[in-house]
């Protein structure tokens, strides 16, 4: 008789659910990353603890995180979520959804320099990005 973890099973039906109704900026993003870093295997929308992270490249411990306009009401939230990624081994960058979609060459090349494999791991050489949180910023 199989036994089941209910809590890990309630998430990976909630990341399925997030996976299928991803925002406009997840989609691009997703797609930039299959396609300017086809080096690095990318997932999205998965468990990590209680968690569950936009994208993550397990083998480099990078996190993204995408973040809309109401991430700026939770930003205890986010912290205590950066945290707890970090405690696990992990770097988080994250990123405002209109950096994403208007921005995608920079946030692209800072999620490079982030990867081992880049020959730069300096952060904040790219360009300046609205909301002073985008790519030149890693938590």
């Amino acid at each position: 008789m199989k036994t089941y973890d209910h809590a890990r099973t309630g998430a990976v039906l909630r990341a399925r659910t997030l996976r299928r109704n991803a925002t406009d900026a997840e989609k691009h993003l997703w797609r930039a990353l299959r396609q300017q870093l086809p080096g690095h295997k990318w997932r999205r929308q998965m468990p990590v603890g209680p968690y569950i992270v936009d994208f993550a490249c397990f083998a480099a411990r990078l996190i993204i995180e995408v973040d809309g306009g109401q991430q700026a009401a939770e930003a205890d939230k986010d912290a205590a979520r950066t945290r707890f990624l970090q405690a696990q081994g992990y770097r988080v960058l994250r990123f405002w959804n209109p950096d994403v979609l208007k921005l995608t060459d920079g946030v692209i090349e800072q999620i490079a320099a982030a990867l081992p494999s880049s020959p730069s791991h300096a952060f904040g050489a790219g360009p300046s990005l609205s909301h002073g949180r985008g790519v030149a910023k890693e938590l």
